[in-house]
Parts: C-alpha cells; sequence; structure tokens
C-alpha cells in the first residue's frame, strides 16, 4: 500500500501526502543528472508544524539510496496515519536521490552518504580495508577470477575473524574510490543538502528525535533501532527509555552494525551543536529492517559496485541478476517483509515521538 515502485512514483506520493498536510515544503535538486526516466533527482523537505518550539520528531529516507524504499513508505505511512498535533515532523525524502533512483546504495560518484560527513582535510586513518579491497573487487563476476576473489575474502575471515572483516568493509574507507563503502574526498551533495535542512528545518527546537530510516542489516522484517549518539551524556539513558531493550549500540558490539564515521546523525549533533543559544537536546537513532543474512547483502554489493565499475558491455541478463540481488537485499518484493517494515517501523517511530513529547512536557 505504501511502497512505491520506483523512485519517481515515491516522490509523487510524497509530495501529494505532504501537500494535503499542509505542510511547508522545500526541494532540493541534484543539476546535470536524471533517473532512469529522465526524471529530476530531488530531495524534498516537509515539515508539519511550528517552526520552533519544545521538541520535533525528524524522519529521514533514502541516506543510502536504493533503502528510501522501505525509509519512504514509513514516512508515507506517518503523513496519511498520524494526526500527532501537538508534535512537528520533518521529513527529509529521499536524501540521496541518485541512489534511490538508480537502485544503488551510494550516490553518483561511488559515495556512501552515511561515511561522508567527516572533515575531509584530515580524513579518519586506514582501517584495513586496502588489504581486503581487491577480494571486494573481482575481475569478472562469474568466472574464475571471482572465484579467486572469494576463497582470498574468506581466508581473511578466517585470519581476522568475521566481525573484523564486517569492521573493515563497513567502517568506512577514503582510500578506494572504486571500492565499496567509500566516504568520499569532499562533502558531497548530499551531505552539502543535509546541512543547509539542519540550518533552515531543525535549529529553532530544544529537543529532537532523529530517525534515519534504512534496510539491509538485522533480522529479517525486524526493526532494529541503532544509538547514535546525543550531544549530552544522558542520550544512550534517554534512548533506553524510549525504545526499550531492543534499542543497540555499535560502539558496545551490541548491534548489527559496526561502528560507523561520518553518518548524518554526527552531523546533526555538531552543526547543532554550534549555535550561539547552545545545542539542543538531540536522541539520535538509525533504524535498520533486516532482509537478508550479511554475506548475501555483500554479495549484492559486491554485485552492484563490480557492475558500475564496468567500462564495457555487460550482458543484460547479468545487469538483470544483479539487479535481483540488489532488490532482495535491500527492498524484498515479499508481502509479508513490507507489511513488517511498516507495523515495526511505525512503532519506532511512535516510541520516539511519545519519548520526545513527554521529554518536553517534564522540562516545561
Amino acid at each position: 500500500m505504501y511502497f512505491s515502485a520506483d523512485y519517481a512514483q515515491a516522490r509523487r506520493r510524497f509530495l501529494d501526502a505532504a501537500v494535503e498536510r499542509g505542510a511547508q515544503l522545500a526541494s532540493s535538486t541534484l543539476d546535470g543528472l536524471l533517473g532512469p526516466s529522465g526524471e529530476a533527482l530531488t530531495t524534498d523537505v516537509a515539515r508539519i508544524g511550528a517552526a520552533t518550539g519544545p521538541a520535533v520528531l525528524v524522519l529521514v529516507s533514502g541516506t543510502h539510496g536504493i533503502e528510501g524504499f522501505a525509509g519512504s513508505a514509513c514516512q508515507l505511512r506517518v503523513l496519511r496515519e498520524t494526526a500527532w498535533t501537538d508534535l512537528p515532523i520533518v521529513f527529509v525524502h529521499a536524501l540521496n536521490p541518485f541512489g534511490f533512483a538508480h537502485r544503488r546504495r551510494v550516490n553518483e560518484d561511488n559515495v556512501d552518504i552515511n561515511r561522508n560527513f567527516i572533515d575531509h582535510d584530515q580524513p579518519p586513518a586506514p582501517r584495513g580495508y586496502g588489504e581486503l579491497h581487491d577480494a571486494l573487487l573481482p575481475g569478472d563476476w562469474e568466472g574464475p577470477a571471482h572465484a579467486a576473489a572469494d576463497t582470498a575474502l574468506f581466508a581473511h575471515a578466517d585470519r581476522l575473524g568475521l566481525r573484523e572483516v564486517q569492521q573493515r568493509i563497513t567502517g568506512g574507507q577514503y582510500t578506494h574510490p572504486d571500492g565499496l563503502f567509500y566516504g568520499g574526498s569532499a562533502p558531497s551533495w548530499s551531505h552539502r543538502t543535509w546541512h543547509s535542512t539542519i540550518g533552515t528545518f531543525l535549529t529553532g527546537y530544544e529537543r529532537v528525535a532523529y530517525i534515519d530510516l534504512h534496510s539491509g542489516l538485522g533480522a529479517r522484517g525486524a526493526a532494529e533501532p541503532i544509538f547514535r549518539g546525543g550531544p549530552d551524556p544522558d542520550a544512550p539513558r534517554r534512548a533506553r527509555a524510549w525504545f526499550g531493550d531492543v534499542l543497540t549500540d555499535s560502539e558496545e558490539g551490541t548491534s548489527s552494525s559496526t561502528p560507523i564515521g561520518g553518518n548524518s546523525a554526527r552531523a546533526l549533533v555538531a552543526q547543532l551543536g554550534d549555535r550561539p543559544s547552545g545545542a539542543p537536546e538531540i536522541t539520535a537513532i538509525t533504524c535498520e529492517f533486516g532482509t537478508q543474512d550479511g554475506l548475501t547483502v555483500l554479495r549484492a554489493l559486491q554485485g552492484d559496485n563490480w557492475l558500475w565499475q564496468q567500462r564495457g558491455p555487460v550482458e543484460e541478463a547479468g545487469r538483470a541478476h544483479i539487479g535481483d540481488l540488489m532488490r532482495a537485499a535491500f527492498n524484498p518484493d515479499d508481502a509479508q517483509w513490507r507489511t513488517d517494515v511498516l507495523d515495526h517501523g511505525l512503532d519506532v517511530i511512535t516510541r520516539a515521538a511519545t519519548g520526545v513529547r513527554a521529554a518536553a512536557d517534564l522540562r516545561r
């Protein structure tokens, strides 16, 4: 019901629902690039409610492109079905519109947006990704080079351990532009758009509940709220009170996600923390909707990256196969999965809304 067939439909449905709710709208268009059907690529922001006040709920979709199908569906459900008239809500739809439209996790420059929010003059030190790179980007997809790359990758896993290999691959790397989880060498368009959105829409509130909606990690159909921070030491306790024992923390090793740098929540905390009036109280999470096991998801990302790095023609059957892998990893065509995402997603969002409203009431 709320899942869309493609980015263009998701955008139309989001804008229609936002207009019906009387939202304030703003759009930023990625110049020079188009979607598969020639459509403009745009990040849209909608705010329902007051521009200032004791609290705001922020819902972001499409930071990782193709994962925007789940995030957009959750945003659309909130727009259609909820009526929290005392709580402003800011929706950021398709933060990475290129990836959403082209069904990629990364942006137009192979950049992982959720690793891009760093000081690019002083990028993080390499964490060992380079040792794994060749095994992650094989010379072919169905031939001997791929088989050899798999053998090498499994050897690394035996030597280092699966969690260490996951950390090296997914933590964010800044040395291999053609590789996986590349954080870029400069602020991306989505990076700049997010900072502009923060400045325009989120500087007038005392408390911020932030949810970045993702898919591809965790148990199938489940929603995993992952703590991403706040400027005050009480933020972890506050998040635990809102989300309960299902809350995980990458830094503590309890999450399906390893610790990552350069994510959008840290950018939010850093920018609002620089306000002359002082930082608001921020409680930030990523909400992951599980699809498949980690190795299967990694295989889809390898295939997609291999496909986009090719300089010569690739048979249509090969393209279709890799597209199927990506869909299964991040947007399964499975009615039960979609129902679970919508129901569990609304539960997490409702918990955040309830928590931030209660915090605002208690401190008035």
